[in-house]
């Protein structure tokens, strides 16, 4: 199985949505940017690293736009994965794009003009699947992003208080494994449990991103268990500032900063929202929230979690 990942890139030109197709030269086709998954990367990550490869654009991911299931010449079943991805003036500008033999053109076109140009029918319903979201208002979204701490020492084989258990080194590797697919959304602010098992699992996204991390024990297990936490208007405040941030917390409070988010945002907490709360050590969760319609409910939920041996 071979898996790959790309996007939508979309900008708006005179009140008109544009999307970027490519033209590959070997294969003389037009098509959505995409490539295949290297070793060890997510989804997301390939994403955002094709985009760059292909069309010489640094993305920030958005909604995900579902995927593709086809079969290549010479048999292999592929799964691509998509995403929208805004492309503002900065973006564009800053493209380091220049033909080459895989790829020989870029173009932007309208939706409708685009779903014309594409050579394969895989793409043209991930295009519509798009096209919905324009109508309905919902392109445009920022992304609060739930993380649980990765795999740490477990409480038996800790003398110390709970909130100062370490990771393991299982933990360590899960942390630097998921820190680029959560860097894919371009987060723009980082609030974790003052635990130290959350701020070592945070520490890799700090990195990469260049952003200081908040410690709030609003979010922390301790809290939680002694009904001090502060979750619903720590959440709130940042569903109404359009903010997209990374809540690093546990495994008991992860539910809650869910529930705050689907409150913030009128979505009913049905069996998928309360399943995408239950995560594994190091797995995350993005909620997708539409900047213009924040009040008609989440976009769309999607579950990643780290790629290890």
């Amino acid at each position: 199985m071979v898996l790959a990942a790309g996007a939508i890139c979309w900008r708006t030109v005179a009140g008109k949505t544009q999307v970027l197709l490519v033209h590959r030269g070997e294969r003389a086709d037009t098509s959505l940017p995409k490539g295949k998954m290297d070793p060890g990367e997510t989804p997301p990550q390939t994403a955002v690293r094709e985009i760059a490869e292909e069309t010489g654009l640094s993305i920030t991911l958005g909604a995900p736009l579902g995927t593709t299931e086809y079969t290549m010449p010479g048999g292999r079943e592929t799964i691509g994965y998509y995403w929208a991805a805004e492309v503002n003036d900065s973006i564009a500008a800053a493209s380091t794009f220049v033909p080459n033999q895989e790829i020989a053109a870029v173009e932007w076109l309208s939706i409708r003009a685009a779903r014309g140009a594409l050579t394969y029918e895989r793409d043209r319903d991930v295009l519509d699947r798009f096209a919905e979201r324009v109508s309905a208002g919902t392109a445009r979204t920022f992304p609060i992003i739930a993380l649980r701490h990765g795999k740490a020492v477990p409480p038996a084989s800790w003398d110390g208080p709970d909130a100062t258990r370490p990771l393991l080194h299982r933990g360590l590797e899960q942390s630097q494994s998921v820190a680029p697919a959560v860097a894919a959304w371009s987060p723009k602010k980082l609030i974790s449990s003052t635990a130290t098992r959350c701020l070592a699992t945070i520490e890799p996204i700090a990195a990469l991103t260049g952003l200081p991390v908040k410690q709030s024990a609003g979010i922390s297990q301790d809290a939680y268990e002694d009904g001090t936490a502060k979750v619903r208007n720590i959440v709130t405040k940042r569903v109404r500032k359009q903010e997209s941030v990374v809540f690093c917390s546990h495994g008991p409070v992860l539910p809650e900063i869910i529930d705050a988010i689907a409150g913030a945002t009128n979505t009913p907490l049905d069996a998928p929202l309360r399943r995408a709360a239950m995560l594994s050590t190091s797995s995350f969760t993005v909620l997708h929230v539409s900047v213009e319609h924040p009040e008609n409910g989440l976009v769309a939920i999607e579950t990643h979690g780290p790629v290890l041996d």
